[in-house]
């Protein structure tokens, strides 16, 4: 909402009650992403604007950190901007987050020259200062993800297509990898880790083939779905004892649309069902604590909806309940 964040937290695991809405004040605070670590710290990560009197703004980028389930998060920190000039600093564009195995935060925005820049979290918990990244032609905010092995991968989008960045060793600056041969809609990128220490990257393609899975060493897949042009939501499960991979995305038609195949096994086809659940932005999944899917949306009533997965063949979801 505008000016704040609300934060919902269920009493206890599965047990389908929430607390009322906690309030965490954003003033100036949009385009907020957020990440979680294997220690459990959530990261929020937003791009603020305050107007100036000349008629230009102050654009940096803020951060807070949350360290327990329903707890308090911190105050509101800025990492600055990579640009001290005003005319580029306005132009700096929307955040993306990821975390390492090690707890360390990475958060990387595009430039108004086409650029990247990236700025991370240092091992004593300082900062390092923002680095702009050798590319060109980035046109959307980028797509980064850490392996569980250490090293961070980067989608980039650009006018023509996406590529890839890696970094060499821990702790490196990432270079150039591969091409992707796909022009990603923007804003539709999701990464997941479906192998040791490899990235795959769902995006919808501007062409109109759906949804397309990158990954190193492969051509792109066409897993085809009707995705509006939101964001794609993923994540790995085990269902009937097979490592299988779950999309959510937002439907062309405004429903809850969510696709299921075998991990790294795209090539085989992709089930694809209309929830029938109109959203108004794009859905996300998560696993409960027991294990389970959880997919949840906000409803085109303004409020939040979860489904969540019960007993049964393949994923089987309850009913939706309004939180």
């Amino acid at each position: 909402m505008n000016g704040a964040v609300l934060r919902w937290t269920e009493t206890a695991v599965g047990s389908r009650r929430w607390t009322d809405p906690d309030v965490i004040a954003a003033k100036g605070i949009t385009h907020l992403a957020v990440a979680q670590g294997r220690n459990r710290y959530a990261h929020l990560v937003g791009r603020r604007t305050r107007p100036r009197a000349d008629g230009w703004a102050t654009v940096d980028f803020m951060y807070a950190t949350q360290y327990q389930t329903g707890r308090p998060v911190t105050e509101w920190r800025s990492l600055g901007n990579p640009f001290k000039e005003i005319e580029k600093a306005v132009q700096a564009g929307d955040p993306a987050i990821t975390v390492t195995s090690e707890g360390i935060l990475y958060v990387c925005a595009p430039t108004a020259a086409g650029s990247m820049a990236l700025r991370r979290e240092t091992n004593k918990g300082g900062w390092e200062a923002w680095t702009e990244l050798p590319v060109a032609g980035v046109t959307d905010a980028p797509v980064p993800a850490a392996t569980s092995a250490g090293p961070v991968e980067i989608l980039v989008p650009t006018r023509t297509g996406a590529f890839h960045l890696r970094q060499p060793d821990n702790g490196g600056l990432p270079v150039r990898g591969y091409d992707a041969g796909v022009v990603p809609v923007p804003g539709s990128g999701a990464a997941l880790e479906t192998a040791q220490g490899r990235i795959t990257y769902y995006v919808t393609d501007a062409r109109g083939t759906g949804v397309v899975a990158c990954r190193a060493g492969g051509w792109p897949v066409p897993l085809g779905g009707n995705p509006a042009d939101g964001r794609i939501a993923a994540l790995r499960t085990t269902l009937d004892g097979i490592d299988c991979t779950v999309l959510a995305l937002r439907g062309a038609g405004g429903s809850v649309n969510l696709g299921i195949c075998a991990t790294e096994g795209e090539q085989s086809g992709v089930w694809w069902t209309d929830t029938a659940r109109r959203c108004a932005g794009d859905p996300a999944l998560a696993l409960d604590g027991y294990g389970r899917v959880v997919v949840a949306a906000i409803g085109a009533d303004g409020r939040l909806a979860v489904a969540r997965q019960e007993d049964g063949q393949g994923l089987t979801l309850g009913d939706w309940s309004r939180v």
